[in-house]
């Protein structure tokens, strides 16, 4: 099912013993335009300090209570690396984010998630993983160490969603519109559309933008790029956020923009430009 950013920003993240917080923005990766970290702010009772959390935890959302379930602790959170959220995440604050908990890390490997396409996959004893408890703890520590050896200047390319909302979109032959939010799978959390506001360009209406289509995402002209034609835009089936979005209306997308749809094989998203 896809969920609307603003959707996800409504919901409390729930540990086993309790409430962590509330979702105030999402980290996505713009290669492979995958949410990668929630940013979650704890509250009074750690604080108001905000936290990664990783869809790696997160179990089946309840989305009409605006809850998402997660396989941690409040204490692990507490205890968890502080990453200061208002800056970029370097590689190396994510292998020790992920060998805290014990979580291999996702980059390397063929699928959005490692060598899968679930975050869930990842989870240590998932799928007849050998190895639980503290002593797959200790092994994550050991490859984290091992890794920030091996990646201490890698660029992670990761993004804020929230950053993103505002920005210009540019077709192949000028300006069509601006970015007003996301699509996002919640089970693969992959980012399938960007909702984009065309009212700035003519009376229009919200449209949806796959990220197969997008050419770059410009940080400092604070911009994006498509390989769309602003008539293209123009004709595309209107967007209604208040109305779910099917299978059915999503290839009758595809179908408009002439273009193969990600859920077959072959259709990837470009990398940045």
């Amino acid at each position: 099912m896809l969920q609307n950013l603003k959707d996800i920003e409504q919901c409390t993240l729930h540990a086993t013993d309790g409430d962590i917080g509330q979702v105030k923005d999402l980290y996505f990766d713009d290669h492979a335009w995958v949410v990668r970290y929630l940013i979650v702010d704890t509250g009074s009772w750690l604080s108001e300090r905000k936290v990664l959390i990783s869809p790696i935890s997160i179990q089946k959302p309840d989305w009409p209570a605006h809850r998402l379930p997660a396989a941690i602790t409040r204490e692990q959170v507490q205890n968890s690396p502080d990453i200061d959220t208002d800056k970029p995440v370097s590689r190396q604050h994510e292998v020790q984010y992920l060998g805290y908990y014990g979580y291999p890390t996702y980059w390397g490997g063929a699928g959005m998630w490692g060598g899968g396409m679930f975050p869930m996959e990842m989870v240590p004893g998932y799928a007849g993983l050998q190895g639980g408890g503290a002593e797959r703890e200790q092994a994550g520590k050991e490859f984290a160490r091992a890794e920030r050896a091996r990646h201490p200047d890698d660029d992670p390319h990761l993004r804020s969603c929230k950053a993103v909302v505002g920005y210009h979109l540019h077709a192949t032959d000028g300006e069509v519109g601006h970015v007003e939010g996301f699509l996002i799978d919640d089970e693969t959390w992959a980012i399938r559309y960007l909702v984009v506001d065309t009212s700035n360009w003519w009376l229009g209406h919200q449209v949806l933008i796959a990220p197969q289509w997008v050419g770059g995402v410009h940080w400092l002209d604070r911009n994006v790029t498509v390989d769309l034609s602003r008539e293209a835009v123009k004709a595309a089936p209107p967007y209604d956020p208040s109305t779910e979005l099917d299978r059915p209306g999503e290839t009758g997308l595809y179908t408009h923009y002439g273009r193969p749809p990600y859920w077959q094989a072959g259709a990837t998203p470009k990398r940045e430009i």
